[in-house]
């Protein structure tokens, strides 16, 4: 039987020195695949908005986008944490706000927890939603919700000034409660240095291999996204040209009379046939 991961597993794998693994799904199927496959959690993530409905970044993400992707995840996974991002807007403006979004993530999207991009200019909606009992995951670092302000998807850290802003916020979520951070984006060596002064988890993406997990977006990693491929991604299979390369022996063999073929057709007996004329 397997074994359900929690909030207490991410905090426990860091104490046992144990790598988390993470991936994004946004749909029952993929969602069941890879909780069969042993993923630990499944972060639903903002990200739906560039590889599912086409937008250019993650700002046109809403809260009924993230619940809807949420319902159908959460049908498809046993085991795996689910985590749902909460979109750009759902916590900014006040804590009481930010309470009732992740609320309603959790109630009527069946999240485990929630994940807010920022750091110390969003603690005080933090500590809101951790007092509300739901478990929050931070991000910080290239935070996708802030590409207008950073003018693009920019490694972050690499300054003296970012660089203190980027431990500044790590300690900052961790003292407010936080269960692990995500770090994008970033130096590995800035990266390693978080990771070994929390004592919460670190999951990192484009942040090297230091972090105490990782995680990657389904599409990039199976090679289904085609319109960009982040450095930090690997690659494990090429479905992309598997897909279009199915695609159209199906309809090669429809518009050549192979398909459907005789194992692909149901019969009738010729006696109930002939009553029908």
């Amino acid at each position: 039987m397997e074994t359900k991961f929690t909030v207490k597993s991410f905090l426990e794998s860091k104490k046992k020195n144990q790598k988390i693994t993470v991936l994004t799904a946004y749909d029952y199927q993929m969602a069941k695949l890879v909780d069969e496959a042993g993923i630990e959690c499944i972060l639903v993530g903002d990200s739906l908005g560039m590889v599912v409905l086409g937008h250019d970044s993650t700002l046109q993400v809403t809260i009924d986008d993230m619940i809807y992707h949420l319902k159908a995840v959460s049908k498809g996974s046993k085991n795996a944490l689910i985590i749902g991002d909460m979109p750009f807007l759902s916590y900014h403006v006040s804590p009481k706000e930010a309470v009732k979004n992740a609320g309603r993530l959790v109630k009527e999207g069946f999240a485990q927890g929630v994940k807010l991009e920022g750091g110390v200019e969003i603690i005080d909606k933090v500590k809101a939603i951790i007092d509300a009992k739901i478990p929050v995951l931070g991000h910080i670092g290239l935070t996708p919700q802030s590409i207008n302000m950073f003018g693009g998807f920019k490694i972050q850290g690499t300054s003296k000034s970012q660089a203190e802003k980027i431990i500044k916020d790590s300690i900052s979520l961790e003292e407010a409660g936080v269960f692990g951070i995500v770090l994008e984006g970033i130096p590995k060596d800035l990266a390693d240095l978080i990771t070994r002064k929390l004592n919460i988890p670190t999951i990192g993406i484009g942040a090297g291999s230091g972090c105490d997990g990782q995680v990657l977006v389904i599409n990039d990693m199976l090679g289904m996204n085609t319109d960009f491929t982040p450095k930090f991604v690997k690659r494990y299979a090429n479905l992309k040209d598997d897909i279009k390369n199915s695609v159209r022996r199906y309809i090669e063999e429809v518009k050549n009379k192979e398909f459907p073929s005789e194992e692909h057709t149901f019969s009738v007996d010729n006696r109930i046939l002939e009553k029908l004329y």
